[in-house]
């Protein structure tokens, strides 16, 4: 199976502090890989280097067999422009943990924003598509809402119809139900688990573990800017070989 995500030796340092210490992950088309760790251990941070929100300082990451955020030349790595940054971004959805939606566009406008100025594309095209897509994240009837009228279990929805819109290659999402009430992560899950049904290739981070045990390919489990286990869930849920790994699934399982 093709590898979608090769991340190889990846670090990562915010001053003195080691966030990444060298990260090797590889994510194949077409699978779920859902990334699990005490706060702190650097998941967030090592979603957003895949597309470039942060800048790595040693290693690097490929999306689709392109070298994301950077070109190389011989042996040398040259950052890209802003605006070819922004073009590989649109290979890769990003859904944010407090869904960062247009507070001032109506939910359809906040979907077809991207597609229209990034790509594009004409805007009969775009409304086309996004009424569809609404309409599979089940909130085709608040196209004309604003953000502000909506749960934060229909905005997340809406931050994934939006994500959608550009037809990403990969999707990332960062925590995305951990702004949300209780209550209210069923909904957003139930949208994740029907992509992962239809073959999206997905890096999640979240601290859901009956998702994580329901929809991954692979569970990944990070503690201190390390990698300290993967595998599928039955082997990192049920059966951790590592000390660290059975610590923290013994409090949260």
């Amino acid at each position: 199976m093709t590898v979608m995500v090769d991340i190889r030796s990846v670090h990562k340092s915010f001053g003195s502090l080691d966030v990444l210490k060298g990260i090797d992950l590889a994510v194949r088309a077409g699978e779920v890989t859902v990334i699990l760790g005490p706060s702190g251990s650097g998941k967030s941070t090592l979603l957003r280097t895949i597309n470039h929100l942060e800048k790595v300082d040693r290693g690097a990451i490929s999306v689709d067999g392109v070298l994301v955020g950077y070109r190389r030349s011989g042996n040398r790595l040259y950052e890209l422009r802003e605006r070819e940054v922004l073009k590989q971004r649109t290979r890769i959805g990003f859904v944010f943990q407090n869904f960062n939606l247009f507070p001032h566009l109506t939910v359809l406008d906040n979907v077809i924003e991207a597609p229209v100025s990034a790509l594009k594309r004409p805007r009969k095209d775009a409304v086309e598509s996004a009424r569809r897509l609404l309409d599979r994240v089940g909130l085709a009837e608040k196209a004309d809402a604003y953000p502000r009228h909506l749960s934060g279990g229909q905005q997340q929805r809406v931050a994934i119809a939006r994500a959608l819109a550009l037809e990403p290659r990969l999707l990332l999402f960062d925590e995305p139900t951990s702004a949300l009430d209780p209550e209210l992560v069923g909904e957003v899950l139930d949208v994740i688990k029907d992509l992962a049904h239809q073959g999206a290739t997905m890096i999640v981070v979240t601290h859901e573990i009956g998702f994580a045990r329901e929809v991954a390919d692979t569970v990944v489990f990070m503690d201190d800017g390390r990698i300290v286990e993967r595998g599928t869930p039955g082997e990192v849920l049920d059966a951790p070989r590592h000390e660290r790994t059975r610590a923290f699934f013994s409090k949260v399982l």
